[in-house]
């Protein structure tokens, strides 16, 4: 989304970042961002449905200040020339960063955390962490939701896809002695649905996600986005996407973001290319141990190496187990399936200790001590980008 194809059609600005699959972008036909310079959100989404039949989605007024809405191309270019409007963006899809899922926990050294305290008796952690997904299972008894918000169709924020309580059960599954335990046990999950039951979605339901996450910023400590469309860094300013995350992360939510699973660069994708979140690669780890004598089980990878999907350079933050993980799934039931999406939430639940040990920590310095305490015990050699960032190790929080 940000610094993508840049086009001006018609006097409509349109930023073309679409799926993390193919190159191509996928602009959502007659759906279109807006963002104000001034005013008032609402009063403005009121009058685009008054003066050009505009049918309002979302109407942004933490992260963001505007509205996502329907309407003909004219008449977003009449709104785009209107007083008091920063920006019409043309909507796009996005998809879950997914693909095939790990023994994650054990070789994050969650298993080692005082905070954690993983011993089959459910303690939960003092943390509160955003799911940012295609929703997560609400009657599944290795997974608790709190609340949650859904800016996707349907009125509740269960999941129809799986991918959101994988997702959530790599954070916060119960140590209840059933099923899988996740880094940080129990966290309080907030299911924000902003992927369809096919895992798909759009820039407006993300940022109506973010929109919700940081009118939760007092409560909310980490959000998750397992997600992301082509795109590239950029001001904080210059797209709705990332001026909702700057301004998410200035309230004090720490972002875990997937890398993408393209074997590309992740400077060519967002949210992973924005430097206030915390991007995750990929490790393939078949046996949660170093030393890379495991046998390869759901993926033909090499023990200890660089994931072969994952995306990397200067943008990652953070290299976690994202190969084989299983974890818990929709219909109360789990299963077993890799990508970057299943790294960035071992980094969630290691920030949601940090935070339950210290609840004033910045994003910043939450990104600081993750990075600090990471190791660089596993094989750089199939890294394309030469650099090894730090593995993940939550074993000291």
């Amino acid at each position: 989304m940000p610094s993508p194809l840049r086009a001006v059609l018609a006097g409509v600005v349109v930023l073309v970042a679409a799926l993390p699959s193919p190159a191509a972008a996928q602009p959502i036909a007659g759906a279109y961002i807006v963002t104000l310079g001034e005013g008032d959100p609402a009063a403005a989404a009121q009058r685009a449905e008054r003066r050009h039949g505009a049918q309002v989605d979302h109407v942004y007024t933490q992260a963001l200040r505007g509205y996502a809405a329907r309407m003909s191309a004219r008449a977003a270019q009449e709104v785009a020339g209107e007083a008091g409007i920063a920006s019409v963006v043309q909507d796009q899809r996005v998809h879950a960063d997914a693909q095939t899922l790990p023994t994650g926990v054990d070789r994050a050294d969650a298993e080692l955390s005082a905070t954690a305290a993983i011993d089959g008796i459910d303690r939960r952690v003092d943390a509160d962490v955003a799911v940012l997904d295609t929703g997560i299972d609400l009657g599944h008894a290795d997974v608790k939701v709190t609340g949650g918000k859904n800016c996707q169709s349907g009125k509740g924020y269960g999941d129809g896809n799986g991918h959101g309580t994988h997702v959530a059960g790599t954070i916060a599954a119960l140590d209840n002695g059933i099923g899988v335990v996740g880094v940080a046990p129990g966290a309080r999950l907030w299911s924000v649905r902003v992927l369809n039951s096919a895992g798909s979605g759009s820039w407006s339901s993300i940022i109506c996600g973010v929109d919700w996450v940081t009118g939760m910023h007092s409560t909310i400590d980490v959000a998750n986005m397992s997600l992301g469309g082509t795109g590239s860094d950029s001001a904080c300013t210059a797209d709705p996407l990332h001026a909702a995350i700057c301004r998410s992360v200035g309230t004090g939510v720490t972002y875990t973001v997937a890398a993408g699973n393209e074997a590309d660069n992740a400077a060519n994708h967002v949210p992973a290319a924005f430097d206030e979140v915390v991007t995750v690669s990929a490790l393939a780890d078949f046996d949660g141990k170093p030393g890379g004598a495991g046998a390869a089980t759901c993926r033909a990878d090499a023990d200890d190496t660089f994931a072969s999907f994952s995306n990397f350079g200067a943008d990652v933050d953070l290299i976690a187990p994202g190969v084989c993980i299983t974890s818990t799934w929709k219909g109360g039931g789990y299963k077993t399936i890799s990508g970057t999406s299943m790294a960035a939430p071992h980094v969630a639940g290691a920030a949601a200790l940090y935070r339950a040990r210290n609840p004033a920590a910045a994003p910043a310095q939450v990104k600081s001590a993750l990075q600090a305490a990471g190791t660089t015990a596993w094989s750089a050699a199939d890294d394309p980008d030469g650099f090894q960032e730090r593995l993940l190790a939550a074993g000291g929080f």
